[in-house]
């Protein structure tokens, strides 16, 4: 099937999360095959709790309509989450399986899971959240499933890449440095397109 004809797909109305499976020993689904990333914006809507200039924020700039795979998803509409940080953190989408990513300060920052009061430095700002997401998809794909000489190589060039376009990016445990380990061993390899 084209690209054309697979389409992408739009914002998630929430990401799929089943209560018995919250925690970390959750059993992964089979999700549905996703289309090659394309590095597109998408406007979302703010729920009435949402502080105003982040509602703002998030309706000029809007969010990235996804990364590779399932590692951000937006939400249709973004929400308030009370209880972290100081001022709680706008959820704006989701990230792998049962993570977050929000607003707080305006830093981006990503929520290990729901019920959680950590959160994680993803990328200094929205915009510098874009510039990540978009230099990430256009250097994808990342390498061939038989190049395991290049696995290491490739995710230290991912990395240089990212610590340019935003020097907080790397952060320990974050959204960047976790993809660019998963690269290092063998992860996101290229697929074909179904």
């Amino acid at each position: 099937m084209s690209r054309a004809a697979a389409g992408r797909q739009g914002p998630a109305h929430a990401f799929p999360v089943w209560p018995e499976h919250e925690d970390d020993s959750c059993v992964i689904r089979d999700f549905p095959p996703l289309a090659l990333p394309q590095y597109a914006v998408v406007r979302i809507d703010c729920s009435p709790g949402v502080p105003a200039e982040i509602a703002a924020n998030l309706r000029e700039v809007g969010v990235p309509a996804g990364l590779i795979g399932y590692e951000h998803q937006p939400l249709t509409e973004a929400t308030l989450l009370d209880g972290i940080g100081e001022s709680g953190v706008v959820v704006f989408g989701s990230s792998g399986l049962f993570s977050r990513l929000g607003v707080a300060s305006r830093r981006v920052v990503q929520i290990p899971k729901i019920g959680s009061a950590t959160a994680w430095h993803v990328n200094r700002d929205l915009k510098a959240f874009h510039r990540c997401a978009a230099g990430t998809i256009a250097r994808f794909p990342f390498h061939e499933e038989d190049e395991k000489d290049r696995f290491q190589e490739v995710a230290d060039e991912l990395r240089r890449l990212l610590a340019a376009l935003d020097a907080t990016a790397l952060a320990d445990n974050g959204l960047w440095e976790t993809l660019c380990d998963d690269v290092a061993m063998g992860d996101y390899a290229n697929w074909e397109e179904k």
